[in-house]
């Protein structure tokens, strides 16, 4: 019986990316038609936006170091600029600063963001919890 040597035969078979996408990292199509839809909405170009990429700072070893991950973004007509490069994939980083950047124009344009918005709804409801509670314990 011949003994079988190591790094002869048929190669390892690799793992299949189960998503329809290239790039599994990057947002879904249902999350991109979210943002494409909110800046139909807003009036928001896709030629208003200058984006270029940098290199990052902070944790992510040497790819991080090596390639140029973080987007930065500015929208013409108002002069918002946005840095994004807190995640390790381009893509993720270029969706991720496009939503704030969005959030950003939003703000400018309707004057409260949809952060603001929702911590004054938990206000709100900690407001209506907190009577609740005092009107059951005083008889």
């Amino acid at each position: 019986m011949p003994r079988k040597r190591y790094g002869k035969g048929t190669p390892t078979p690799q793992r299949q990316k189960r998503t329809g996408r290239n790039d599994a990292m990057g947002p879904g199509d249902k999350k991109l038609k979210e943002l494409k839809a909110r800046m139909d909405a807003l009036g928001i170009k896709p030629g208003d936006i200058e984006e270029t990429f940098i290199r990052s700072s902070g944790r992510g070893g040497q790819r991080l170091n090596k390639v140029a991950s973080c987007v930065h973004l500015k929208h013409r007509p108002t002069g918002i600029i946005v840095k994004y490069g807190a995640k390790r994939s381009q893509t993720l980083n270029r969706f991720l600063g496009l939503r704030l950047l969005v959030d950003k124009i939003d703000e400018t344009l309707h004057g409260t963001s949809r952060v603001d918005a929702a911590a004054e709804k938990i206000r709100r409801q900690k407001q209506r919890r907190k009577r609740r509670s005092r009107s059951k314990t005083t008889p």
